[in-house]
């Protein structure tokens, strides 16, 4: 198999491409890679335990989860910010996977109806443009039983110091990781998609990022 094999879609619409903050966001999510990893590895190994050789990933960014993929498998990317893709083909050669990218909005998948088992997401429902929609656009292309697994920073509870600090640096936050927002409650926003089943777990990790500290995990069923 060729490992090296993509399929590259016509350009994103409405995704704004920044020279300077793209290049800059793959190389810090590839040096920050280790420690991420060790930070929500439990989680991860959770919540992706068992996924099928064929896997959707919304914004695979410089391919973080490609360790939980098997090798021979096959991830469909979608990942709209093309200065992610050098690193995220690398990362796809190095672990056996095929790699399948799409430079599409994870709104607008360009996937058939219920066509999938298996959407993962991980740190990417914070700077979609419209979470609903993408939610909407997940439960379109999962079989019925398909699962969407999905790990993402959440808003903190009002009165804490991790909200007050949220609120504060929601605007530097944003500009600096390409429209990244640390306030959105994604727990109401996934339990009010219209999935069958969903299980969720907060949780908080300790970085010295303090807006990123407050964190769900879980396994939506369609």
């Amino acid at each position: 198999m060729d490992h090296d094999s993509t399929t590259t879609t016509s350009p994103p619409t409405g995704f704004e491409l920044h020279a300077g903050r793209g290049r800059f966001n793959a190389a810090f999510f590839r040096m920050m890679d280790p420690y991420l990893e060790r930070t929500l590895r439990r989680h991860k190994r959770r919540v992706f335990a068992g996924l099928p050789r064929a896997v959707v990933e919304i914004g695979s960014g410089v391919g973080a989860n490609l360790r939980y993929l098997e090798p021979g498998g096959t991830l469909i990317a979608i990942e709209p910010n093309r200065y992610m893709h050098a690193r995220l083909r690398a990362s796809a050669h190095r672990a056996g996977v095929r790699l399948d990218l799409r430079e599409r909005l994870a709104e607008q998948t360009g996937l058939a109806d219920h066509s999938v088992d298996a959407v993962i997401s991980s740190l990417v429902l914070c700077s979609v443009q419209d979470p609903e929609a993408v939610l909407a656009e997940i439960r379109r292309i999962l079989r019925p039983g398909g699962t969407f697994r999905f790990l993402e920073h959440v808003v903190a509870r009002s009165g804490t110091p991790t909200r007050a600090a949220q609120r504060i640096l929601r605007r530097p936050w944003a500009w600096t990781f390409e429209g990244c927002s640390c306030e959105r409650d994604l727990e109401h926003s996934v339990r009010a998609a219209g999935f069958e089943t969903v299980t969720i777990d907060l949780y908080r990790v300790h970085t010295p990022f303090l807006p990123f500290n407050t964190h769900i995990a879980g396994i939506a069923h369609a």
